[in-house]
């Protein structure tokens, strides 16, 4: 568990970096941007890719978050990125990824500080 938090800061700074580029756009600019959707995307695979390697003990221990979820994203944008849903990705950006990074930022504090 020591890698953990830095692990859940990171999830925590890519959620944050993604607000930053989504702030005042809707989803027709993301649509249609795709430096917007690359750089979105580069940091959602950054969720995933912390999220993974979180340890199992941390993960066992926060049942409620969807890891096995996190990880299939961060899988589908790497080896499907041809046939990725965009609209999945505004989705993830804008409801769930926001939701996780107040959960997590809950959980650091707690557990953490």
């Amino acid at each position: 568990m020591p890698r953990d938090p830095q692990r859940i800061a990171d999830i925590i700074e890519a959620a944050g970096r993604i607000a930053e580029y989504l702030r005042s756009r809707n989803q027709a600019d993301f649509l249609g941007n795709r430096l917007l959707q690359d750089a979105v995307l580069r940091q959602l695979m950054i969720v995933g890719e912390a999220a993974i390697n979180l340890s199992a003990e941390f993960k066992a221990k926060h049942p409620e978050i969807e890891w096995r979820r996190i990880a299939g994203f961060r899988h589908r944008i790497v080896h499907d990125y041809l046939g990725f849903d965009l609209d999945t990705a505004w989705r993830i950006a804008t409801v769930a990824l926001p939701e996780l990074s107040e959960q997590l930022t809950r959980i650091l504090k707690a557990e953490f500080d």
